[in-house]
């Protein structure tokens, strides 16, 4: 039970990141980033980020933070499949095999 919550916020995290990218748009200056905080993306953003984070907190309660803490890795290689699907950023294969590192080190950790 305890991978599937954590599965669930590495989801809520990455979708917040994604969340603020979209609300921030292409804002090139401080003061458009200041500006894209009333975006509504940026604020869905926030709410998700904070059901991420009590999430979060129930999972430390109850799992190892050994176990469930490295399986956090997973929202950085979930992060960029998103970025090519979503935003069609081009990924170079260096960057995809550590992707498949990054799970390869979390299913280690997740073995009993």
């Amino acid at each position: 039970m305890i991978y599937v919550l954590v599965a669930v916020n590495v989801l809520l995290l990455v979708t917040g990141q994604v969340l603020w990218k979209v609300g921030i748009g292409s804002a090139s200056s401080f003061k458009g980033v200041l500006m894209s905080l009333m975006s509504p993306y940026v604020i869905s953003g926030i709410i998700v980020y904070a059901l991420a984070t009590v999430l979060w907190l129930y999972i430390l309660a109850k799992g190892k933070f050994s176990i469930v803490y490295p399986l956090q890795s997973t929202a950085y290689a979930l992060g960029v499949f998103v970025a090519w699907l979503i935003f069609k950023e081009t990924i170079p294969l260096t960057r995809w095999i550590g992707v498949v590192l990054i799970f390869a080190g979390a299913s280690l950790i997740a073995l009993r």
